[in-house]
């Protein structure tokens, strides 16, 4: 399960794109791998398809996915990258919050 979400800051913490940070786009549970704006960069060699949109071919570049483990939510509070917990509230919902030595204990949702 991945406690990652469309939407999210997060920030690549190893590889080529260390450092760099980035709203993610699109999360694959199945795969465990994301896909953040901006980061690890690919270049694509795109047919032309007559298709309703007119899709024009040429060289395109565009987003891959990163490993999950290479990334972690950034916290709101303190801009540092921060493991993420759930804890379950006295409603009965689960919440999002931060885990760990850089992280507020802060609420995601």
């Amino acid at each position: 399960m991945s406690l990652i979400k469309k939407g999210d800051l997060v920030e690549v913490v190893t590889g080529k794109y260390r450092g760099e940070r980035g709203k993610v786009l699109a999360v694959y549970p199945k795969q465990d791998r994301v896909l953040v704006e901006g980061i690890n960069l690919v270049v694509k060699h795109q047919k032309v398809r007559m298709t309703d949109k007119g899709q024009e071919g040429g060289i395109v570049e565009m987003e891959a996915a990163l490993h999950l483990s290479n990334v972690m939510v950034v916290d709101p509070k303190t801009s540092k990258p921060a493991r993420l917990g759930v804890v379950v509230g006295e409603d009965g919902k689960k919440r999002r919050v931060t885990r760990g030595r850089n992280s507020s204990k802060s609420e995601l949702d």
